[in-house]
Parts: C-alpha cells; sequence; structure tokens
C-alpha cells in the first residue's frame, strides 16, 4: 500500500473511535494553543519594549549619586548619605567634557496633589520644562495647553495623573488650580513638616513612552528648589551628549572625575536589561505551555496504546493475510501523525486568534499596552507546528512497535 492507503485507514480507525480520538486531539490543540499565543505575546512585548524605547532620546545619560552604606549590621541607622553632591560645581565640570551638549539639572520627590476634594499621591520631575524636548523629542501635549518656563506657580501634568485610568472624570484640565503638598523630615527638629503651595495646570503631557515623564508632574526648578527643600543640592542630572555614538565616550569621561561615586545608567542598558528579562520569563511560560503539549503526548500513548489492546485480532488478521511488520508499524505512526496534525493546526489558529483576545483583554485594564500587539513570525509557527507533530509522532512510537511485533498466532487466539 501506499502513503495515501495508509492514511485512509488511519482515518478511519481514528473514526470508529471518535470520543477517544476527539479528547486526544484537544490534548494536542490546547499544548499547541498555548505555545502559540504566547510566542506570539512574547514576541509582540518584545517589539512593543523596543518601539516605547525607540521615542526616547539616545543620547541622554542619568546621572545619580551613588550611596554611602551607613547602615548598622542589624539594618539600622541614618539612611544612605550619598557619596558626592550633585550642585553647581559638579554640573560645570560635566558640562566641561568633550561631546557633552548639555546638562540638564533635576529636583525629584513624592508629593500630594488636591483638586476638587480629591488628591493624588504622584511623582513630582522639577526642571527647566523647555528641557523636556531633550528628554523627549516626541512629546506633546493636549490642546491648549503652553509652557510657561519662568512661570514659577506654573505645573505640567502627565495623562496618567490628569485622567487617572478608570475614573470617568478627570482629576485636573488645563487652567485649574490646585495643591502640592511635600512632606518631609526636618533634619534639625527631626520633625514632619509640611511644604504646601497652589499651582496652575499650564498643560497636559500626552504619553511618551517615558515613565520618567508619563508618571509625574513638572514644574521649573525654581519651584522644586524651594517647595521640596533642595538648597541647591540636584536628585539627578541628564547629560545629554552631542549624538547617541558618543554616549559611551561621555561615560567613560564621567567615570574618569567620579568613579564609582556617582550612577550613571543610559537608555541602551535599561532596554538590555529590559530585553533580558522579558526573554527569561517568555523562556518560563513557553516551558509551561510545553508540559501541556507533553501532557497531549501522554493521551497520544494511551490512546494508541489502547487501541493496540483492542484491535489486537485485526492485527493477527492482517499478517495472517501477509501484512509486514513495516506496515503495521506505519499504519499506527500515520494515526498518530494525524492526531499531531490536526491538533497542530486547529492549535495553530486558536492560539492565534487567543493571542489577540488576551491583548484586548490586557488594553481594557489600561491604556499602557494599548500598542501592544502580538507578532506570529512564520519560523515560530512553523517550530511550534513541527514540535506538536514531532511529539504526537514520538508519543506513537512505542504502542505502533508493540503493535508490529505482536506475532500472528498469539494475536489470533486473542479473545
Amino acid at each position: 500500500m501506499n502513503i495515501f492507503q495508509i492514511f485512509s485507514l488511519s482515518i478511519d480507525a481514528l473514526k470508529e473511535r471518535k470520543v477517544r480520538s476527539a479528547l486526544t486531539v484537544l490534548m494536542v490543540v490546547v499544548g499547541s494553543a498555548l505555545m502559540t499565543a504566547l510566542n506570539g505575546l512574547g514576541a509582540g512585548f518584545a517589539a512593543f519594549v523596543d518601539q516605547q524605547f525607540s521615542q526616547l532620546a539616545p543620547n541622554i545619560l542619568f546621572v545619580t549619586s551613588a550611596q554611602e552604606s551607613n547602615q548598622g549590621p542589624l539594618g539600622g541607622g541614618p539612611p544612605p548619605a550619598p557619596k558626592i553632591t550633585l550642585n553647581e560645581a559638579v554640573v560645570s565640570r560635566i558640562r566641561s567634557l568633550p561631546f557633552v551638549d548639555d546638562v540638564i539639572q533635576s529636583y525629584q520627590g513624592q508629593i500630594t496633589l488636591q483638586s476638587r476634594g480629591k488628591s493624588v499621591d504622584t511623582t513630582v520631575f522639577s526642571i527647566d520644562p523647555q528641557k523636556l524636548y531633550v528628554i523627549a523629542p516626541t512629546l506633546k501635549f493636549v490642546e491648549g495647553s503652553s509652557i510657561r518656563q519662568n512661570d514659577p506657580s506654573a505645573i505640567l501634568l502627565s495623562d496618567r495623573v490628569a485622567n487617572p485610568p478608570g475614573d470617568d472624570a478627570p482629576f485636573a484640565t488645563t487652567g485649574q488650580s490646585l495643591r502640592v503638598t511635600y512632606s518631609f523630615v526636618d533634619p534639625n527638629t527631626g520633625k514632619q513638616e509640611e511644604e504646601s503651595k497652589s499651582f496652575v495646570v499650564s498643560g497636559i503631557m500626552l504619553p511618551t513612552g517615558n515613565p520618567t515623564i508619563d508618571n509625574a508632574v513638572v514644574f521649573n526648578r525654581m519651584s522644586g528648589d524651594a517647595l521640596l527643600n533642595k538648597a541647591g543640592k540636584y536628585d539627578s542630572l541628564l547629560v545629554a551628549a552631542e549624538d547617541g555614538d558618543h554616549v559611551a565616550v561621555v561615560e567613560e569621561e564621567i567615570r574618569k572625575l567620579y568613579g564609582n561615586d556617582i550612577g550613571i545608567t543610559t537608555p541602551e542598558a535599561i532596554l538590555e536589561t529590559i530585553q533580558k528579562f522579558t526573554s527569561g520569563f517568555t523562556s518560563f511560560i513557553l516551558s509551561i505551555a510545553l508540559v501541556a503539549l507533553l501532557v497531549g503526548g501522554v493521551g497520544i500513548i494511551t490512546t494508541l496504546y489502547t487501541s493496540v489492546m483492542e484491535r489486537i485480532r485485526e492485527i493477527g488478521t492482517m499478517k495472517a493475510i501477509g501484512a509486514q511488520n513495516s506496515f503495521i508499524l506505519s499504519l499506527f505512526l500515520a494515526e498518530a501523525m494525524t492526531i499531531g496534525i490536526f491538533g497542530a493546526t486547529l492549535g495553530s489558529a486558536l492560539g492565534i486568534a487567543g493571542g489577540y483576545v488576551l491583548v484586548a483583554g490586557f488594553a481594557s485594564q489600561g491604556p499602557d499596552s494599548s500598542g501592544l500587539t502580538p507578532v506570529y513570525l512564520p519560523i515560530d509557527l512553523a517550530y511550534v507546528w513541527g514540535l506538536s507533530v514531532g511529539l504526537s509522532i514520538l508519543a506513537g512510537s512505542y504502542p505502533a512497535w508493540k503493535a508490529s511485533r505482536l506475532p500472528p498466532i498469539v494475536a489470533l487466539r486473542r479473545e
């Protein structure tokens, strides 16, 4: 018999046991669908991260002061002090380095916004508002916004702060007044103190993909220095190299000046860290899906082994009329392959659809994942399909071998 006749006989055998065959195919479908969906989501998330970071300025270095450890053996002691103080002297030295285009000073802190009887805790990013375009070149504002660079009472809100996810009404709109409160411990008295000031919303920033801006409010350095009690000591410096190719050179020059007393982070380093995390997490999730596929393989072994036991006399009859061991082996392997092909094909289709359904579910929970789209590469789909079919054939190998080795006399005597 040729291969087409063998597959025709295997399909007929599966039809005779419809329920059992359907359940076995379903096991393969579940494993294949899970692997396909998670593969697509993993690739889609990696593409989403790359897209988000492509919107950031590639020539920016984030500089902070390293901390000294003053804690005792049991973790007590005062908060760690910075090894160096980021002040105008440091700014001038870094600005004089080769290939440095600009140094942007910033204050940061946790504040409470109060508006219309509501309050929101958020982060303040206090810099020269015009420098926002250096950090986030794609920055855009809602209609009616304006940047009041020298206005100490002007404040810019991120869209997430102005329109909290899940709330029907906005927290604040342009032109509205709100109260900003900063809580701190007075270093001289050790008492909890508060500083408050009223601001007017001059603009609302649309999402940029930069988490520093997208989750914060912005007002100028004069207001930040006064409200946050910084006394001219900056929390971070954003160093703009002349272009992305000189970032490594600028980093090396800063290290020559301050060594490990200063912390330096680049967008490329952040992206590399996130990519490593994403790759590891995706591998972990895919291993879970592979377990589901292996369960499907166990189902195939059970189904075909049971089929062999039920068809012993049929196998004996075929051998008695001249069927060779290779034919019996091929017949049962064809059944396993048929289960694998049906399961892998249906699983791939369901996995693709399931990926889009999961993304739609994520998007409904908030706007951060609205740009996430599953990515199904042909090579990944072929890999999952081939793995599903291959495991199915492998799972059916033992029952097929068992059937092919049955002596015809023993088989014909079996009741």
